[in-house]
C-alpha cells in the first residue's frame, strides 16, 4: 500500500500555491506516495470528519497551475494554540488537531506557508510527533534562508504595473502619485517594485524618513523640469511620529493600512503639489502567477516531496544560488528577513537617484 502525505496551505494566500501543490502531487506519485489535500489549512482538521480529499496527477491536467489563490483554501486566523471560540474566549485545541492528523494515517505533512504558519506547524509537529516539511510562500518575501518565496514575484509584478499605469496619468495632470503596497513587516515589495517601476521616492519600514526630505526630492524634480512624481510606500511604514497607521476590521482584527492617505495631504501641503493615493491591497495576492512563481513553486514542491521520501523532516525547502535546497525550519524563521538598509538593492536605488526620505 502507498504511504500517505498530507498537504495544506496556511496563512495569507498568494499566486503560485496551486503550482506548488501540483508539483508535490506529481513527484509524490512518482515516488509511490498518496497525497491527501487538507482544506482550509489547519482549520480543516477540526471538522468531523476532517475536510480532506485525495489529490491525483489527473486533477492538475488543466488550468489549475495557472490559477491564483489555492484550491485547498487557507486560513490565517485559526491558531490551534489560541483558537477563537464563539463566546469570545480562546482555547488550546492543538491536541484535537494532532489527533485528527494522525487519524488520517499520514506519515508526513507538507505545509505551504510563511514564518507565522511555520511557527505554528512546527510546534504542532514537535508536540504530536508529526513529520513535517515546509514550503515558503509569502508576498512579503520575509522568510529567512531563501532568496525568494512563492508569491513575491507576482506581487512585485502587480505593483510595478501599477506604477507603469500611474506614471502617464501623473504626467498628464502634474500630480504626485502615491502607491501604497503590502508588506507587513518588510519593505521588499515597495523596494523592488519601486526600482523596477521608476519611482522617485521609496518608503520602507526599515529606513526612517521625514516629510521635509520627501518634499525636497519632489521640489528638485520640479526644478529639473519634471511635472510629476511617483512615490511607493509599504503599508508597514509608520508616520514620522512613530505611530503605525492601522485599520480595524469587523470583529476587531487590526491590520496595517492608511499610510498612503496619511502622507497624501502632508506631501501636498509641503510641496504645493496635487496628490492622489492608490492602495493596491489584495490585488497583489490574486491573479495568475508569473512564470517565475510557477517555476519556483514547481522546483520547491518537487524538492519537498523528495525530502519526505528521504525521511528528512523539520526542514524547509529554499531557493539558493539557482537551486532548490533544504534548510532547518527553526533557522529559517528565527529572524524576519527584512530590507537591509545597506544592501545591494537600496544602494542601487540610491545610485538611480531614488530618495528614501532620509
Amino acid at each position: 500500500m502507498s504511504k500517505t502525505i498530507g498537504i495544506l496551505t496556511s496563512g495569507g494566500d498568494c499566486a503560485g500555491l496551486n503550482a506548488a501543490i501540483r508539483a508535490v502531487v506529481f513527484r509524490a506519485h512518482q515516488l509511490g506516495w498518496k497525497v491527501l489535500g487538507i482544506e482550509t489549512g489547519t482549520a480543516g482538521l477540526f471538522d468531523s470528519p476532517p475536510k480532506v480529499r485525495e489529490l491525483k496527477p489527473k486533477d492538475f491536467s488543466g488550468n489549475v497551475m495557472r490559477l491564483g489563490g489555492t484550491i485547498l483554501g487557507t486560513t490565517n486566523n485559526r491558531n490551534p494554540f489560541e483558537y477563537p471560540m464563539d463566546d469570545g474566549s480562546v482555547k488550546d485545541r492543538s491536541e484535537e488537531l494532532i489527533a485528527a492528523a494522525k487519524g488520517l494515517g499520514i506519515e508526513a505533512l507538507i505545509g505551504v506557508g510563511g514564518d507565522g504558519s511555520f511557527d505554528i506547524l512546527t510546534r504542532l509537529a514537535t508536540q504530536g510527533g508529526i513529520n513535517f516539511v515546509g514550503i515558503p510562500k509569502t508576498i512579503d518575501n520575509d522568510v529567512g534562508l531563501t532568496d525568494v518565496s512563492i508569491g513575491f514575484d507576482t506581487a512585485v509584478a502587480v505593483a510595478t504595473e501599477a506604477l507603469d499605469r500611474l506614471q502617464p496619468t501623473a504626467a498628464s495632470h502634474d500630480r504626485v502619485m502615491i502607491l501604497e503596497v503590502m508588506g507587513r513587516d518588510a519593505g521588499h515589495i515597495a523596494l523592488t517594485a519601486g526600482i523596477a517601476g521608476g519611482a522617485d521616492v521609496i518608503l520602507v519600514p526599515e529606513v526612517s524618513y521625514t516629510i521635509e526630505k520627501i518634499a525636497e526630492k519632489i521640489k528638485s524634480l520640479k526644478t529639473s523640469g519634471r511635472n510629476f512624481a511617483l512615490i511607493i510606500v509599504s503599508e508597514a511604514v509608520k508616520g514620522p511620529d512613530g505611530e503605525a497607521r492601522e485599520v480595524v476590521f469587523h470583529g476587531g482584527e487590526t491590520r496595517y493600512g492608511g499610510i498612503g492617505h496619511y502622507l497624501g495631504p502632508k506631501i501636498a501641503e509641503a510641496t504645493g503639489s496635487e496628490t492622489r493615493v492608490t492602495v493596491l491591497g489584495h490585488v497583489q495576492r490574486g491573479g495568475s502567477p508569473t512564470y517565475n512563481d510557477r517555476l519556483l513553486a514547481s522546483a520547491l514542491g518537487v524538492k519537498a516531496a523528495e525530502l519526505v521520501n528521504d525521511g528528512k523532516f523539520g526542514r524547509m525547502v529554499a531557493w539558493q544560488n539557482r537551486q532548490a535546497v533544504d534548510v532547518s525550519i527553526a533557522d529559517a524563521i528565527k529572524d524576519c528577513h527584512t530590507v537591509e538598509p545597506q544592501g545591494a538593492l537600496v544602494k542601487t536605488a540610491r545610485a538611480l537617484g531614488i530618495s528614501f526620505g532620509d
